[in-house]
């Protein structure tokens, strides 16, 4: 007979250490049956922290695994005014698998997390059992505002440089919302599956909304999010399987376009489309529980 071992709060932030000492923030959920089957890191995206990924620990039926979703560096409870970028976050993913004591794990992300998923199993295949791409957000195939910030790029990184300095010295606000995104879903979810798949702009006005972004992050990392969304996929060294899901909409990307440019660089790759226009998280959270559920189960 199957063992149950009681389930932790997931909403309860815990804390390890980065390798230059800074103290990160991240969520867990443990396995909730005793024979544990593997680990799942869930990476938010940009603006966002750990608690992106509260619908998917609440109804997920991967009770075998142990479920992580870190606030990335310069995020949520993870407050640094560095900025950090790929480079940090991935060293910081290393020394969390570490601090658990998890040896590999299936890495997930959205949107901007989904770029680090794909970073991460790169520089780290051998902490990597699959990877699983939210969104991803493939510079050449970005639209509508995103297609400006390639334009932009010099401006991002002189800005970003500039206000870190500016922070060193003390000069910084002391004070950033936190927000659970339990709440900035609610309206979504609230709605019926045909409303919350068009995705009205009232239902999501929040999400993706630059002043919202602003209230939540440093001025720095706010923009060198901006930056590190433009660095290249090194998507031909993924060596672990890949599951990709899109949105059909052109708010933020081409999907047609990020297909043909994934296909040609990754060997063992499965996509997915669902109706939406970015923020598959908030419109379809029952559908991607179950992508997740079943590609993951399945590894």
């Amino acid at each position: 007979m199957t063992g149950l071992v009681v389930a932790q709060s997931f909403d309860t932030p815990r804390f390890f250490s980065a390798p230059d000492g800074y103290t990160l923030a991240y969520r867990q959920r443990s396995p909730v049956t005793a024979e544990a089957e593997g680990a799942l890191v869930l990476l938010h995206g940009a603006a966002s922290n750990g608690t992106r990924w509260w619908h998917f620990t609440d109804h997920t039926r991967l009770d075998g695994h142990r479920l992580l979703a870190p606030d990335l560096r310069g995020h949520g409870d993870s407050i640094w005014r560095g900025p950090a970028g790929m480079d940090h976050w991935c060293e910081d993913l290393v020394a969390l698998l570490d601090h658990v004591q998890v040896e590999r794990a299936v890495v997930a992300g959205h949107c901007l997390g989904a770029n680090l998923a794909a970073h991460f199993a790169a520089r780290h295949p051998d902490r990597c059992a699959g990877v699983v791409l939210i969104e991803p957000m493939l510079s050449q195939a970005l639209t509508g505002r995103m297609a400006w910030l390639r334009r932009l790029a010099p401006l991002l990184r002189a800005g970003a440089w500039l206000v870190a300095r500016v922070n060193r010295i003390g000069l910084y606000r002391r004070r950033l919302r936190r927000v659970h995104l339990r709440e900035l879903d609610a309206p979504v979810h609230a709605a019926s599956s045909q409303e919350a798949a068009s995705a009205p702009p009232a239902l999501l006005q929040v999400h993706g909304s630059l002043r919202h972004d602003a209230g939540v992050l440093p001025l720095s990392q706010l923009l060198a999010n901006f930056v590190e969304l433009l660095r290249p996929l090194p998507l031909a060294d993924i060596q672990a399987p890949v599951l990709v899901i899109q949105a059909s909409g052109r708010r933020m990307t081409d999907a047609a376009l990020t297909r043909r440019r994934m296909e040609g660089a990754l060997g063992n790759a499965h996509f997915v489309e669902l109706p939406s226009e970015h923020w598959i998280p908030t419109t379809h959270p029952d559908r991607l529980r179950a992508m997740i559920d079943e590609w993951v189960g399945g590894r």
